[in-house]
């Protein structure tokens, strides 16, 4: 019925039944009423004195999208609730249940796909004898008022391209969190994330397929951190993902691995098909900083690092990223000299035939003599010459100067060559190779490029005229390190490879197996085989491995079960007795898998602190000096720095020279190198007295008066107190 027909009802204490003083009729009000209801302009409702929809106006119960017979004798608050953020705390329900007047109180349908928004006022009714007859009042339509304003909100807080949390968003949700759990104790960790050749998409395709692209980014990287985390854009080609509760470094690097995978892969805009790719750094609070300043500076010291490192990389912040970067300016000053000074040289390494012994190739190595730092290790200068390009000279030097050996050894031999990202994608690198054999005469089919799979990921169009144009000199190409998990199937079947090069990766010791990932290894064999495809597997360092990987059906192998690099001169001496074969040994083996560090870390055995030299270190274990008679069996803690502890025990031990294994394994530390997925917390150092603070370098000896089985580090260890080495 119209509201005009409740004013025939009962009426309120104190209501006058004559007309009023400016002589309108009670008819002729509600006429004006129902006028008013009509246009919409106000709506109407009536309650019973418990609080139960009597009457609703027809646009409101049309805007609701029920029919009234389903909304009448409903309990208001069913039927509406108060909008977050717009009320004073009470729900609609309370408010009825006071029994006061009221007035502003914006709700919104409880129904879904109604987006009605309304003003409530209201106003308790009695009868004459002060009986409680329930509410009625007035209603305003302000849903689009409502949606301007939620609109202007979202602004404030996303981007308005990707829908992600904005830089502003961002900041207050650090601030949030780490202020939350610090006082709970939890932690979390940042990543900045940067996107690598978006810029040349941004040149060549346009702003409009910049724009697409970064859509495209968004939605992957939800899809990556999979409701994790909360992503923001701050910006450009700038991103970050908020993590809480995730301090396991093992961990963060594999979401870290899976975002660069899965924002390598090919995009498909408007105006053609692009590849970018991606850098991330990693700060975990309260280790690596306990407010946002310092968490988000410590992100982006490790986003730079990952950056000059050749990109498509993470890093983890580590309290020396300040000296490594101006270590690393330093050395690319000093690579420039390098090259006009011609202080490279190649070695090469044997590649073996698992069928007969024979030597069928020799792969490149690059090796630099510094005067002030000695002999530099590839590993070491590379990425700096990646991230700096000076790689493309290098690279040219070093496929003219094997070409230029090779043309010495037998024509069984093949050279093999280890190919960046940023020469292969160099304009010119082509030709460049086509010069090089020509100037040296050698025979194509005799040079192998070893590519990574990040190469097959470069514009589809260029890759593919770049490869075919080298298949046609008639080089051989290699998918090197295969299974690093960038490349697909159908990149394999489109590109002309004749090999696929099996890392060292697959062969780490994990725990339970020491000849490492095994069953991968046959998967990877058997896909080669079925495109017809060689296999080459490197840093093979047992003869163990060696036997498994013939019977898996591996073509070729190399590593120190056969033979470390040798100097071009070496090379000559070995292939002038005719026919080059070399038996496989582990007598003076050195493990592949190991990185050789000598460097100082410390050693804790119950209450005492030790200074020992780290020879060399692997996922499962490490070999250490400096400790004499130190029984097998013995357990104790390496403090490798910064807070990383890790529980080992003795394995094999000769005069001052031990072999550990770890309780548990390291990880990939996104720079070449392995780190403990866990770290002593800042809280814990808190407890035992310590200020509150990110974690600072220096030793992580037990706090004073507390052995390490004690509280602090919460170890036990064994009683077999090992001696100091003599001075």
């Amino acid at each position: 019925m119209p509201f005009s027909e409740l004013f025939k009802g009962k009426k309120p204490s104190g209501a006058r039944s004559s007309a009023s003083p400016d002589g309108v009729s009670a008819d002729e009000k509600a006429a004006v009423v129902e006028q008013i209801e009509d246009s919409g302009a106000y709506g109407f409702w009536t309650t019973d004195s418990r609080g139960n929809v009597v009457y609703l106006s027809r646009w409101i119960v049309e805007a609701v999208g029920k029919d009234f017979a389903a909304l009448v004798h409903q309990p208001m608050q069913h039927v509406f609730a108060p909008v977050e953020g717009e009320t004073d705390g009470r729900s609609l329900g309370l408010k009825l249940g006071t029994r006061k007047s009221f007035s502003g109180l914006a709700v919104k349908a409880e129904t879904d796909g109604s987006k009605l928004v309304l003003r409530l006022s209201g106003r308790p009714l009695y009868d004459d004898a002060g009986d409680f007859l329930g509410f009625r009042g007035t209603a305003i339509d302000v849903t689009e008022e409502f949606i301007a304003e939620e609109e202007a909100n979202r602004l404030a807080k996303y981007d308005s391209l990707t829908g992600l949390a904005n830089r502003h968003r961002m900041e207050q949700r650090i601030d949030s969190t780490l202020h939350a759990f610090k006082s709970a104790e939890r932690a979390a960790a940042l990543m900045m994330l940067d996107l690598d050749k978006f810029k040349q998409v941004n040149d060549t395709l346009g702003h409009a397929a910049g724009d697409q692209l970064l859509q495209q980014v968004a939605d992957r990287l939800r899809g990556a951190v999979a409701g994790r985390g909360e992503i923001g854009r701050l910006g450009g080609d700038e991103f970050q993902v908020l993590i809480p509760d995730l301090d396991d470094r093992g961990e963060l690097g594999e979401i870290a691995k899976r975002i660069i995978q899965i924002l390598s892969q090919p995009y498909s805009v408007e105006e053609g098909r692009c590849t970018i790719g991606c850098s991330v750094g990693i700060a975990v609070a309260p280790y690596d900083g306990v407010e946002r300043e310092e968490l988000t500076r410590a992100a982006d010291l490790a986003l730079y690092a990952s950056k000059n490192g050749g990109r498509g990389q993470f890093r983890f912040y580590a309290g020396d990223l300040e000296h490594e970067a101006t270590l690393r300016k330093r050395m690319e000053e000093d690579l420039a000299e390098a090259i006009e000074a011609g202080h490279f040289t190649l070695e090469y390494q044997p590649v073996v035939s698992l069928a007969d012994n024979r030597v069928t190739a020799l792969e490149a190595q690059y090796c630099w003599s510094d005067e002030e730092r000695g002999r530099v290790e590839p590993e070491t200068f590379l990425p700096v010459a990646e991230g700096s390009r000076l790689i493309v000279p290098i690279g040219e030097w070093g496929l003219r100067k094997a070409c230029e050996d090779a043309v010495n050894w037998p024509d069984s031999l093949i050279v093999s060559l280890q190919i960046s990202p940023v020469q292969f994608e160099t304009n010119g690198f082509v030709d460049t190779v086509e010069q090089a054999l020509e100037a040296t005469d050698l025979d194509p089919a005799r040079l192998e490029l070893r590519l990574p799979e990040s190469v097959l990921l470069g514009d589809g169009s260029k890759v593919d005229a770049a490869l075919a144009r080298l298949f046609k000199l008639g080089v051989r190409l290699t998918l090197d390190q295969f299974g690093s998990g960038l490349s697909s199937l159908s990149y394999l079947r489109r590109a002309p490879l004749n090999a696929l090069r099996i890392g060292e990766e697959f062969f780490e010791p994990v725990m339970g197996n020491d000849l490492g990932d095994i069953e991968l290894v046959r998967a990877v064999v058997a896909l080669a085989g079925a495109m017809g495809m060689e296999t080459v597997a490197s840093g093979v360092h047992a003869m163990k491995l060696m036997e498994e990987l013939k019977q898996l059906g591996v073509y070729h192998a190399c590593g120190f079960v056969y033979s470390g690099a040798l100097t071009a001169e070496q090379v000559l001496e070995d292939i002038a007795d005719g026919d080059w074969t070399i038996a496989p040994s582990d007598a003076g083996t050195q493990r592949a898998t190991r990185r050789t560090v000598f460097r100082k870390i410390g050693l804790i055995h119950e209450d005492h602190y030790y200074d020992v030299t780290l020879r060399n270190l692997s996922r499962t274990g490490a070999m250490i000096q400096g400790l004499e008679d130190v029984p097998a069996g013995t357990m104790f803690v390496l403090d490798f720095g910064q807070g990383q502890l890790a529980v080992c025990t003795v394995r094999r031990s000769m005069d001052d020279t031990q072999g550990v294994e770890f309780e548990q394994e390291l990880v990939d530390d996104g720079a070449g190198g392995l780190c403990t997925r866990h770290r002593v917390s800042p809280y814990e150092l808190a407890t035992a007295g310590a200020p509150l603070q990110a974690l600072p370098p220096g030793k992580y000896a037990p706090a004073s008066g507390m052995g390490a089985s004690g509280s602090f580090a919460q170890f036990k260890l064994s009683a077999n107190a090992p001696k100091q080495q003599a001075a």
